[in-house]
């Protein structure tokens, strides 16, 4: 099965969660990355944030909350992204399949061992949250019985925002990503977005451009007007 189509797919419908208790700051010219400290990470107040142009990521070893809102924002069109010859070739040794084991997605994501880790126990079960409520997402490379790789992320109508991935086979990762892509192809897809908030080297390979913050907070609210893909609405 190619990585564009889910073996197996568990969806559910996305219920919105109790309001979010804080107001969110319009980030302005100037201002560094980070825009906002403390909040909490109930459902409301995550997808209030994502809904703003904001996420959140601890940073460093201080205490509390910290909100971003990069400047520039790594982003990937959909109908943009780029499949070199090497990974075409990994895409048949895996096959993609949705929130079938987002817990063990993200935890995976979070090892402590990996450069950079830093998906606690609190961002873990705040997302998992998300996930129940059916506004998180696990996209999953399989290799038999085996979790490859994958990534996870909050889809609001035609955003998808991409929180972090990892891979324990070759190219695992970026089928994944194939795989999403493949989830978000339809009518809309020129107008959907994937949010990866910072381009890397390695990202910008697979087609991950830079938007200044002000475009990417103009663009915004055009993208979560937009319906969700098929694929990830719940019966």
């Amino acid at each position: 099965m190619g990585a564009g189509d889910p073996l197996e797919s568990l969806i559910v419908t996305p219920t919105e969660p109790p309001p979010c208790a804080y107001e969110f700051p319009q980030p302005s010219p100037g201002m560094g990355d980070a825009v906002a400290f403390g909040a909490d990470l109930k459902p409301g107040t995550l997808l209030a944030a994502y809904r703003s142009g904001l996420f959140p990521m601890p940073k460093g070893r201080k205490r509390g909350i910290t909100w971003w809102s990069p400047d520039p924002r790594g982003v990937l069109v959909p109908c943009s992204l780029k499949v070199s010859r090497s990974l075409r070739q990994s895409l048949n040794k895996y096959e993609i399949r949705v929130n079938t084991a987002f817990a063990e997605v993200i935890t995976a994501c979070g090892d402590p061992s990996r450069d950079g880790a830093w998906i606690n126990q609190e961002i873990r079960d705040a997302y998992v949250a998300l996930h129940e409520l059916g506004w998180a997402h696990s996209i999953e490379a399989w290799r038999g019985d085996e979790l490859a790789g994958g990534l996870y992320g909050v889809a609001i109508g035609g955003l998808f925002a991409g929180e972090s991935m990892f891979h324990r086979q070759r190219d695992a990762s970026k089928v994944a990503l194939v795989g999403l892509v493949g989830l978000l192809s339809d009518e809309y897809a020129a107008q959907r977005l994937i949010d990866v908030q910072w381009q890397t080297p390695h990202l910008a390979t697979l087609g991950v451009i830079e938007m200044e913050r002000s475009a990417y907070l103009d663009l915004l609210p055009r993208v979560l007007a937009l319906p969700l893909p098929t694929a990830l609405v719940g019966p």
